[in-house]
């Protein structure tokens, strides 16, 4: 063998294998075939921190076969990806497999194409021993951390917990933005909003109609009122007009967390879904890497678009930008997120790949479009005896620029500008009035973090780094310390005024207020481990320490520090606290008492339990007291006596059908109804508390229908039955159940059918 190249994953290694050509083999390591070992500490602290690794069991194979394969090879080329870890995959890979330095090349590029690969083969280098010691500093500092810090929360909370050095302080974030949510006290007010029209206008097709919003808020209905009656006898003109030409600049190429964002806004995608499909798309060679900080575009690529902005739409709306990236520690060096190719305006691909490949290729070439530019007119509206004035606001698009291909979306809604064009109108016009409306309004709580807003306010507080986001995230969820949850929201009544002619019309309008769609909350056990190791180790959860520990790694990179020298200034100091918090013996107990239950006169009671939060009317040793689980949102700290005894009016009788009682309640796999030995569930969106007798029988009597029809064909002989279920005909076989090829009668299904069936979905 000439040339064996080694990539981190198998869909590289088919990417790059077609671009090379025979005289290459291509194999992968999946991922990291070294890790810190697992007996005891995996760290010599005594001795400067020095690592044991040991081979992951899973990946003895894989080492064996590139052990084989390199020794049979004239060269070895690690093509693991340019960031810290793929700097220590190859470090790792050549200390393992005992590669031979004359032999063994490393190679990075940032984008997986024929010129790319190329280059990097023309231009090989060593490891960078730097950027192997900045991910060591992190492993360690992060097992240290983990290693010593999980056996006290088993030990003071529960067992099989874990903290992070950033994980706990992404949870302290979204445990804090709970508190203010809690803390926050809605307040009434009300706006008002004035529709006019041009008195040189009135009468034509096309009235001109302006809407203005007045520039100040009432507290009461009563100041509310006063001022729409103030305005009846009042001639209203146009106090100001003031237009200006503004300029309005595309947005930066996308970085790690600015995709994140934006895919989550435009495309609905998790973080971790938007890192698996960039992934995807980076590895089949159609976008640059998708772990960076920078906002750097190439020559090539910058030449690329002016080449299509120019061909396809015109050289007026072409200026060449080169961004500089405003995060701290941002490695410049690297490139942002874009395509490989700029002339590949179109991909093979899944639905949910393709949308985010063409988010990235119009963000990247909206990135050297020209400025929009637009002519914005501010207009105020008053009248004599009137401090207030109403504001209205428009704009003109005078030229597009890069607004014809690529609009950046918010997070605050209101904050999208306005498009409006605005009739002509100087200054003394007079303006007619139309309606003028007083629309009561509440303060809104500050909103719960989404994903990607999560990560967009890690990256401003420095903590955490593109390829940690992600995991941070997933690692969250997946020790049950937040959940991901829509929140229905309340409806409540608006009282509108409105002033029309002389009169004014009191109205009353329905609002749903609070919604919120895919947010995130803490858990119960989320809140504790919190508040303890912010007691217990304040630095651990401090944000500037956190972030300037990832400074150090930055350091560590560039050879500014060393790495052990950094562990050890970390260790010492942490290490005093974990013996001294071990002694202190009490355990966590997170317990509230909500008050008396009006029925039994006991004390209710919100509490830990062994498998998560419940509410409990009675003491402890009370043998009669009745428990529930708390649903999920609520939390011992902020649920309320109403909502506890609410959860015990489960099960609900709610009458008899054909004789026989009816009962509504919740279960493990959500709420039901129970009739005669049958357990229905309730549809989504259905309330278990609320439902009625009449919904309840509807759901049993589809239920019997949808029974009746279930049994399509049966083979004893073979223990296969042809069934209908909730989402089509299926086989049934040896308690499993084997899916119906589309297209297939499942009346006409003979033994043999089914058989093979079940033999082709096990193979």
């Amino acid at each position: 063998m000439e040339n064996l190249v080694i990539v981190e994953s198998p869909a590289k290694a088919k990417t790059i294998e077609k671009i090379l050509g025979k005289e290459y083999t291509v194999k992968s390591s999946f991922g990291h075939i070294r890790d810190l070992s697992k007996k005891n500490l995996g760290i010599d602290v005594e001795h400067g921190f020095e690592p044991r690794y040991e081979v992951s069991p899973d990946k003895k194979k894989v080492v064996s076969e590139l052990k084989a394969a390199s020794g049979a090879a004239s060269t070895v080329w690690l093509a693991s990806d340019e960031d810290r870890e793929g700097e220590a995959i190859a470090w790792h890979l050549k200390e393992t497999l005992d590669l031979d330095p004359a032999k063994t090349r490393r190679i990075v590029f940032h984008e997986i194409t024929k010129d790319a690969i190329l280059n990097a083969i023309k231009e090989p280098r060593d490891v960078d021993m730097n950027l192997v010691m900045a991910q060591q500093a992190r492993r360690v500092l992060d097992r240290l951390v983990g290693f010593e810090l999980s056996p006290i929360l088993w030990k003071k909370i529960k067992p099989s917990l874990s903290a992070g050095r950033v994980q706990s302080v992404a949870l302290r974030l979204v445990v804090e933005r709970e508190r203010e949510i809690s803390a926050f006290r809605s307040n009434a007010y009300y706006r008002v909003e004035g529709v006019f029209v041009p008195e040189n206008l009135k009468g034509r097709k096309s009235s001109g109609k302006m809407t203005g919003v007045l520039d100040r808020r009432f507290d009461t209905a009563e100041e509310a009122m006063a001022f729409l009656s103030a305005c009846r006898g009042c001639v209203f003109t146009v106090r100001s007009v003031e237009k200006k030409e503004v300029t309005k600049c595309p947005a930066p190429p996308f970085t790690t967390s600015s995709l994140q964002q934006e895919a989550a806004r435009k495309c609905g995608f998790s973080v971790s879904q938007t890192m698996s499909i960039a992934q995807h798309l980076y590895e089949s060679g159609l976008i640059t890497y998708m772990r960076t900080d920078s906002t750097t575009l190439s020559k090539l690529a910058i030449g690329a678009a002016k080449t299509w902005i120019t061909g396809n739409l015109g050289a007026e709306y072409h200026k060449a930008r080169q961004y500089k990236t405003g995060i701290k520690g941002a490695q410049e060096a690297h490139e942002a997120i874009r395509p490989t190719d700029i002339a590949n305006t179109d991909i093979d691909g899944t639905a949910a790949e393709k949308k985010l490949y063409h988010l990235i290729w119009k963000r990247t070439v909206a990135s050297q479009m020209a400025d929009a530019r637009l002519e914005k007119t501010d207009i105020v509206i008053g009248a004599d005896g009137l401090s207030a004035g109403f504001d209205v606001t428009g704009s003109t698009v005078l030229f597009d620029g890069f607004l014809k291909l690529y609009i950046e979306s918010t997070d605050d809604e209101s904050a999208q500008e306005e498009e409006r064009l605005l009739p002509p109108v100087e200054v003394g016009d007079i303006m007619l009035r139309d309606t003028i409306t007083a629309l009561q309004k509440y303060t809104a709580h500050p909103p719960r973090y989404s994903e990607a807003s999560l990560v967009k306010k890690m990256e401003e507080l420095g903590i955490g780094r593109p390829s940690t986001y992600a995991p941070t995230i997933s690692t969250l969820h997946q020790r049950g310390y937040i959940i991901r949850q829509d929140r229905k929201g309340e409806e409540r009544l608006l009282t509108v005024m409105t002033l029309k002619g002389e009169d004014i019309a009191t109205s009353e309008k329905k609002e749903m207020a609070g919604s919120e769609k895919s947010r995130l909350c803490p858990q119960d056990i989320g809140v504790v481990v919190t508040d303890f190791l912010e007691k217990a180790f304040p630095s651990i959860m401090d944000y500037g320490f956190t972030a300037k520990v990832e400074a150090n790694f930055d350091k560590i990179a560039a050879g500014k520090l060393v790495w052990n020298k950094i562990v050890a200034d970390f260790y010492e100091p942490f290490h005093e606290k974990v013996v001294e918090t071990t002694k202190e013996s009490a355990p966590v107990k997170s317990r509230r008492i909500l008050g008396t239950d009006p029925a039994t006169g006991k004390p209710v009671i919100a509490r830990m339990g062994r498998y998560g939060s419940v509410a409990q009317i009675g003491e402890d040793d009370d043998p009669e007291k009745r428990i529930t689980g708390l649903e999920k949102g609520m939390l011992i700290e902020s649920v309320t006596l109403e909502e506890v005894l609410r959860l015990f009016s489960l099960p609900r009788t709610l009458g008899e059908y054909d004789g026989k009682e009816v009962i509504c309640s919740k279960g493990k796999f959500g709420p039901y109804v129970k009739y005669d030995g049958k357990y229905v569930s309730l549809k989504k969106g259905m309330d278990p508390y609320t439902v009625s007798l009449d919904v309840a029988v509807k759901l049993i009597q589809e239920h019997d229908a949808q029974q009746k029809n279930r049994n399509i064909k049966k083979f004893e002989e073979e223990d296969i039955e042809v069934l209908n279920g909730r989402f089509g005909p299926y086989i049934k076989h040896a308690g499993a159940n084997y899916k119906i090829p589309k297209g297939t009668d499942p009346t006409a299904l003979t033994l043999e059918d089914c058989l093979a069936i079940v033999a082709k979905s096990k193979k």
